[in-house]
């Protein structure tokens, strides 16, 4: 009988040492490492016969990838993500939040693919399932499921049913025989996809795998498990809200700036396929404190609406509060106020809110954000019809955004009238209805928003 071997691994990054410490000398995390046993023996991978296990040199320019095209999925906001579809032998790791609607995203896919899918899961029962299939109301014949924990028993019912996609809900819930550790260990969780990537990459399957999420907002498990993966999309939204946004972390095969968004329904989810109509509200009213930006994400412009409320600070300490934005720069746009344009805006409390609950990294935003604090500071409400693209640099000056042609495109259409950008910008289209109007630095865009005011 072979001697079992152990070792101490860490739960947060998977670092291996060769006693137990209280702190985790690689990601300096406290309390996270715990004995686990090694694997006792190798075996071949499962399902995959002894020629496909093997592996012959080749010429780069002889290898043909035009014989596997890209599998469609009939939902334009995840092929977009992806990049234009699922690559065959591409291994994708998509995350978020408990009840967030992942289970939910990639068994409307599995309904509607044309292409025959295998639906795992380690969580649900099949009546469970069923039932979300019917709710969604999209039977398909083409989409099998299999209620299994055991990596070996899975592959061996893919080899039997050879299906055109495989999805994995959830990686954290399998074990395999070669780990005597629990389901979830970080030792589990590196085998486990370890085998699911080997048969992926020899017999061109796509692998779909659901990742829980820690509390700190990112995949449960070790980090080299993102390493492994081709594809992290990250499923993100508030439970209370309607709108859930796919983001890629990590794409081999695409970019990296891509988003989807999609609403929740009673039936499932529903791609939203112009995302401006919804982030800007409909309301009439002259209010104040309300800005509209024009924003770029990946390929698509898309305009948002900011939301501010300045107002005296009740306790000594202004507070400064934002949703959607970072609040750094939220501190450095305010800095640059009192500097360059004489608004002291230092004891009193400023709150920022992106709409549609959505994060929006774009600098564009910056002079979106300045009108709407100045618009709520005054209490004068901005003009109908006014959108903005621009950055702001510390000297107070506006520094051009790239794509402004796409913004100015993306304006025109929704039926903005103006859109204030800086004057360094090199515009390449013509306009008719919509004015471009161009500024050089802060002061003098304020002056004419706010020329009532000092």
């Amino acid at each position: 009988m072979s001697k079992v071997k152990s070792t101490f691994c860490c739960q947060s990054c998977g670092a291996q040492h060769s006693k137990w410490l209280g702190q985790c000398s690689s990601c300096k995390q406290w309390n996270t490492i715990v004995e686990e046993i090694i694997k006792k023996e190798s075996t071949p991978t499962l399902g995959l016969t002894k020629d496909q296990l093997s592996s012959k040199i080749q010429l780069i320019s002889d290898v043909d990838f035009n014989n596997d095209p890209r599998l469609s999925v009939s939902d334009e906001e995840f092929n977009r993500v992806l990049g234009g579809g699922i690559v065959p032998g591409s291994l994708i790791l998509i995350g978020g939040e408990p009840g967030i609607g992942k289970s939910t995203l990639l068994l409307q896919i599995s309904l509607k693919m044309k292409h025959k899918v295998l639906y795992v899961s380690g969580e649900e029962s099949q009546q469970q399932i069923s039932r979300r299939a019917n709710r969604i109301e999209n039977n398909s014949e083409n989409c099998y499921i299999l209620n299994e924990t055991n990596v070996e028993t899975i592959l061996t019912q893919i080899n039997t049913l050879n299906p055109d996609l495989l999805i994995i809900d959830s990686i954290q819930t399998l074990q395999t025989d070669l780990i005597d550790s629990s389901p979830g260990s970080v030792s589990q969780i590196k085998e486990s996809t370890s085998q699911f990537l080997k048969y992926s990459k020899k017999s061109n399957l796509p692998v779909f795998l659901v990742g829980h999420i820690t509390k700190d907002g990112g995949i449960a498990g070790p980090k080299v498990l993102e390493h492994m993966v081709d594809v992290v999309l990250q499923f993100e939204g508030d439970r209370n809200n309607l709108y859930r946004i796919l983001r890629v972390k990590k794409n081999r095969f695409g970019s990296t700036a891509e988003i989807g968004i999609y609403e929740m329904l009673n039936n499932g989810l529903r791609a939203v396929h112009n995302p401006s109509e919804l982030l800007i509200s409909n309301n009439k009213l002259d209010l104040s404190g309300n800005a509209i930006a024009s924003t770029i994400e990946g390929i698509r412009p898309i305009m948002i609406e900011i939301q501010a409320l300045v107002s005296s600070a009740v306790y000594g300490t202004p507070q400064r509060s934002t949703t959607g934005f970072n609040s750094k720069r939220l501190n450095m746009l305010l800095a640059v106020l009192e500097k360059r344009a004489g608004f002291k805006l230092g004891t009193k409390d400023v709150f920022l809110n992106i709409t549609g609950g959505i994060k929006i990294e774009d600098p564009a935003i910056d002079l979106a954000v300045v009108a709407a604090i100045l618009s709520s500071n005054f209490n004068i409400p901005l003009k109908k019809g006014v959108c903005f693209a621009a950055e702001i640099g510390l000297s107070g000056e506006l520094r051009p955004v790239p794509k402004i042609d796409q913004r100015i495109n993306e304006a025109e259409k929704l039926g903005f009238k103006t859109l204030i950008i800086s004057s360094q910008s090199k515009i390449n289209i013509k306009t008719q209805n919509i004015k471009v109007v161009e500024f050089p630095t802060i002061e003098s865009v304020l002056k004419i928003l706010f020329k009532e005011q000092d």
